[in-house]
């Protein structure tokens, strides 16, 4: 399984992915023109949300659905999907084989490496072949035109609300970042996107706004917050795509009522204990008051936040939500990353190995816990949360045997 990150961790300093060699590659393992047509979702919020109500809307529709999404919630199986379910260990096992194989026909690497999240793209649009997927929904790891999505174009793109992240990466401002993003889509992508800032929205132009209300579904079959705009996103793509009927209403609801979103404003109890948990994958202020705001709604009152947030997040806006709870900052050991932000001075800072059900169950009854989708996966990990599938369709509903 180490061929996913092995080039990445032999990285030299200043290396960056090799989007010309991952095509090479996507040539060698013959997937350069999937068979099925495409949905790309890319943004900086809400891309994971939009790509699972796509999912579920097209399965609801009659199809089989690969989904390929970054990075993954408890495992590395959670990143490729059909219909909902994650790839079983053996079947991840054959594909990391094929790109064993495949890699073994390239030049060595030289100016640049084969990114995790690329890999595990190229493995799922392998996947989906196998598997006689009708349709692909794939989910960018970082970027649009820098992303090894590219390298499918896509027949209806996405766009979830863009911000300034990885700023100096994908651009150094709001414009050059949404340009970066709307690069993924090629002359006949049909283009959608989630209410924008006016930088954004200018960039954007051409593109079908999906306000609220746009997906055209009761409010009990959408998810509150935040999540809400990225989910009718979603929805509205997945009408867009070729071929693509309209669900009988009970089929979609069934379906779409069935939706888990872990990391997503979840709530989960800790194993052995009272305490309950509200994981969200918040990573800038309005996210973290969110959460927050939604945490209070349930509960009344919070205990305790746990939160994991590298340098390049917004520290700070998370430092002013959080105001005077009790806080544990969690610092991950992972080089590519940086925590050296000044901290308040009462708040404890340690390591993720600390994170375990029985400290978390000395924090209180009410804990959130917020941070990039890495550490809220950790977490889903430790209090060993369900993530094996996101939605149930009819067909998975009927006993076995039943000659459906």
């Amino acid at each position: 399984m180490d061929v996913f990150f092995r080039e990445w961790e032999r990285r030299a300093p200043g290396e960056s992915r090799d989007i010309g060699r991952a095509r090479a590659l996507a040539g060698a393992l013959g997937v350069l023109a999937p068979d099925a047509p495409v949905l790309t979702v890319v943004g900086s919020k809400g891309k994971g949300t939009a790509a699972t109500y796509a999912s579920a809307f097209l399965a609801a529709a009659g199809l089989r659905v690969c989904t390929v999404t970054s990075p993954g919630l408890r495992t590395d199986r959670d990143r490729i999907r059909i219909n909902g379910q994650a790839v079983s260990e053996e079947e991840l096992a054959i594909l990391a084989a094929a790109l064993e194989e495949g890699i073994g026909t390239l030049p060595p690497p030289s100016d640049g490496y084969l990114s995790p999240s690329g890999l595990f793209l190229l493995a799922g649009v392998l996947h989906a072949g196998r598997a006689s997927a009708d349709a692909l929904v794939l989910e960018a790891g970082m970027g649009g035109r820098s992303d090894e999505v590219a390298l499918f174009p896509p027949d209806v793109a996405a766009i979830t609300p863009v911000f300034l992240e990885h700023a100096g990466v994908l651009g150094d401002t709001e414009a050059e970042i949404a340009q970066e993003k709307f690069g993924v889509a090629g002359p006949g992508t049909i283009v959608l996107s989630a209410p924008q800032s006016a930088p954004v929205t200018e960039v954007l132009r051409g593109a079908d706004v999906v306000g609220p209300g746009g997906a055209a579904l009761p409010d009990d079959l959408l998810p509150a917050g935040l999540g809400r705009a990225a989910a009718e996103l979603g929805v509205a793509a997945a009408r867009r795509m070729p071929g693509v009927t309209e669900p009988p209403a009970e089929a979609l609801r069934e379906v779409l009522a069935s939706i888990v979103l872990p990391g997503r404003t979840s709530r989960h109890d800790v194993p052995g204990s009272a305490t309950r948990l509200l994981i969200d994958s918040a990573i800038d202020r309005t996210g973290v008051a969110a959460a927050l705001a939604a945490a209070r709604k349930t509960w009344g009152t919070i205990d305790h936040a746990v939160v994991c947030l590298p340098d390049h997040k917004d520290v700070d806006g998370a430092i002013a939500e959080l105001g005077a709870l009790p806080v544990t900052f969690i610092r991950l050991p992972l080089p590519h990353l940086r925590f050296t932000r000044p901290l308040p001075p009462g708040w404890d800072v340690v390591g993720s190995s600390a994170i375990t059900p029985e400290s978390l169950a000395t924090l209180g009854h009410r804990v959130v816990v917020l941070g990039t989708g890495y550490f809220t996966g950790h977490v889903l990990d430790v209090i060993d949360a369900d993530t094996e599938r996101l939605f149930v369709t009819s067909a998975a509903r009927r006993p076995s045997g039943s000659g459906a």
